[in-house]
């Protein structure tokens, strides 16, 4: 009876139950796999808002205090002091309306910099898809866009009511989604690419943060885009983030329109950059850990 049992359990055990997880080896990854732990990127998420004000005063207060005193600060150096324009809009939404669509994109990029690096021990434990780490840190900085969104079109409605002549539109109500989204595929794709070069080359990440403040300068959000000299335009066209906050300008206070070449421009580029993140991060993930 034992032994009767014996060999066709033992066969079954090598032949249907035993699983094998293999690194990917191709150069993108599994996208469906990673829609099947669609749970995991949402416990992800909620992980990461809790953990980042469990021990806080104010909790997401933070979402509101950074970026007023990031738009003042803007408003008093580039605006008193230099003198800078701002297309007709009010100061503090020329400003403000930059800071939080930057800010996201920021976060984005930095949080995704550091994947293998900051996810070592988990990584080493148990297996599922990588790319469901940086799909739960652009949804985590959604919630701090969501705040700082509120506050915005809370200053907007108030100076609109005292300002009759503030042009503030409706189009935001349509076109903020699709540039949240560009903004995320974009900062996933290029935090992909750091993540994936920090793997070997452990300098990039002292370097990510510096880099990023430099985009923001050659990025139209301390200044409007409609005082960059014709001759630098080319420079714009090569910067995937100028479309997302000039389109976004306008969808709210009717700012001035970009060409549609250089709006397609930046989309190409976003999708060029995007691409190779995913090439790069898939190629890094099958030997991260032992490099790591």
């Amino acid at each position: 009876m034992t032994e009767h049992l014996k060999g066709p359990a033992s066969a079954r055990a090598d032949d249907d139950w035993d699983i094998v997880i293999k690194p990917s080896k191709g150069n993108t990854p599994d996208l469906g796999l990673v829609w099947q732990y669609r749970d995991l990127v949402w416990m992800f998420f909620k992980r990461d808002f809790t953990t980042f004000y469990k021990q806080t005063i104010l909790g997401p207060v933070w979402y509101i205090i950074q970026p007023s005193l990031t738009a003042m600060t803007y408003y008093v150096v580039f605006g008193k002091i230099a003198n800078l324009s701002t297309d007709g809009l009010p100061p503090f939404l020329f400003y403000m309306s930059g800071t939080i669509i930057w800010s996201y994109f920021a976060a984005c990029l930095t949080n995704n910099s550091e994947v293998f690096s900051k996810n070592a021990n988990l990584f080493g434990k148990v297996y599922f898809p990588r790319l469901v780490v940086p799909l739960s840190v652009a949804m985590s900085g959604l919630v701090a866009f969501a705040i700082q969104f509120l506050l915005l079109l809370t200053v907007s409605i108030g100076l609109k009511i005292a300002n009759p002549d503030l042009a503030l539109n409706y189009w935001f109500l349509f076109l903020t989604p699709l540039v949240l989204l560009y903004i995320a595929v974009l900062g996933i794709g290029a935090g992909l690419v750091v993540s994936a070069l920090t793997v070997r080359f452990r300098d990039l990440v002292y370097a990510v943060g510096f880099m990023t403040q430099l985009w923001m300068y050659a990025t139209p959000i301390v200044y409007p885009f409609s005082q960059i000299p014709e001759r630098y335009h080319w420079f714009y066209y090569l910067n995937p983030m100028t479309t997302p906050v000039q389109t976004f300008r306008w969808a709210l206070f009717d700012a001035p329109v970009l060409p549609i070449g250089l709006c397609l421009a930046n989309l190409a580029v976003t999708i060029a950059i995007t691409l190779c993140g995913l090439a790069l991060f898939s190629r890094a993930e099958a030997n991260a850990m032992d490099t790591v």
